[in-house]
């Protein structure tokens, strides 16, 4: 099985995981997950690197989901890679549960509780720095939303990076164009957004955010980058890989019915096989 290969499948897996998890438990962000998925399963099977039995190596790479909300993808792949075990995904936000419905630091491989718009970046660039300051080579990797790119402190955190030349901090925004209640641009219009970033220093690489060559290539790309932070705006379809949950606001957090998880996991199970 080549590499493309893999990605894929293993993607169509953490889908379907993620799916029953959601349903499992009653409550979620649906589409936003399906949507970052591709994202994380080529940085968490690809890019980074990270030791599973020592999720505190020091010299790990470091992950912030800066779209919290979008855990499910994050904690199915962190229980598909081993840092805990799967089973325990069927108490996701269940009383008592460490598996909350936003990044929490008590799970293994989870580097800082997240939720709260905005904050990703600026724990990401001080990280970063502090790599610099460290003389360490790790690198660092935050995803956002592009609805929170309303928040001012982002922008804040991305002049700050480029002033301390942070060329090992990588940012990547799921570029959907909904959030809650509708169209990005509608809410608080972003475009041109790319010329935005490039003009706070930053280096800015766009990709279809479900191409893994893509990604990959970026990912390769952001890593022979001197002197300046990498963005990669990576163009996505909310809802990926559901036919009826795609570019649809309402699935935000929608919650699929037993019939409605029955079609998305076969339409999932025809984009490749769990390994």
């Amino acid at each position: 099985m080549d590499k493309i290969e893999f990605l894929t499948e293993k993607a169509a897996q953490i889908r379907r995981d993620l799916l029953k998890m959601i349903v499992n438990a009653g409550t979620g962000h649906t589409a936003g997950s399906l949507s970052n998925t591709d994202i994380m399963t080529v940085l968490f099977y690809e890019v980074m690197d990270i030791k599973v039995d020592d999720p505190d190596w020091d010299d790990r790479d470091r992950f912030i989901l800066s779209k919290g909300h979008s855990v499910e993808s994050y904690y199915t792949i962190l229980a598909d890679k081993g840092y805990f075990d799967k089973e325990e995904l069927n108490t996701f936000c269940q009383y008592k549960s460490r598996l909350i419905g936003h990044p929490n630091n008590k799970v293994p491989g989870v580097e800082m509780n997240t939720g709260a718009l905005g904050h990703g970046l600026a724990i990401a660039a001080g990280m970063a720095k502090a790599a610099k300051m460290s003389k360490k080579n790790y690198k660092v990797y935050t995803l956002m939303g592009d609805g929170e790119l309303a928040e001012g402190s982002v922008w804040e955190a991305a002049l700050a990076a480029s002033h301390f030349k942070l060329d090992n901090l990588v940012g990547i925004i799921d570029r959907n164009n909904l959030q809650i209640t509708d169209n990005t641009e509608k809410v608080m219009g972003l475009e041109p957004l790319a010329e935005k970033w490039k003009s706070f220093g930053w280096e800015i690489i766009e990709v279809d955010g479900h191409n893994y060559q893509e990604l990959i290539n970026a990912f390769t790309k952001s890593s022979e980058i001197k002197g300046r932070p990498t963005l990669i705006l990576a163009n996505t379809i909310k809802g990926k890989g559901v036919s009826f949950m795609e570019n649809k606001a309402e699935w935000h957090h929608g919650l699929p019915s037993e019939e409605e998880l029955a079609q998305a996991l076969e339409e999932l199970s025809s984009k490749g096989e769990v390994i």
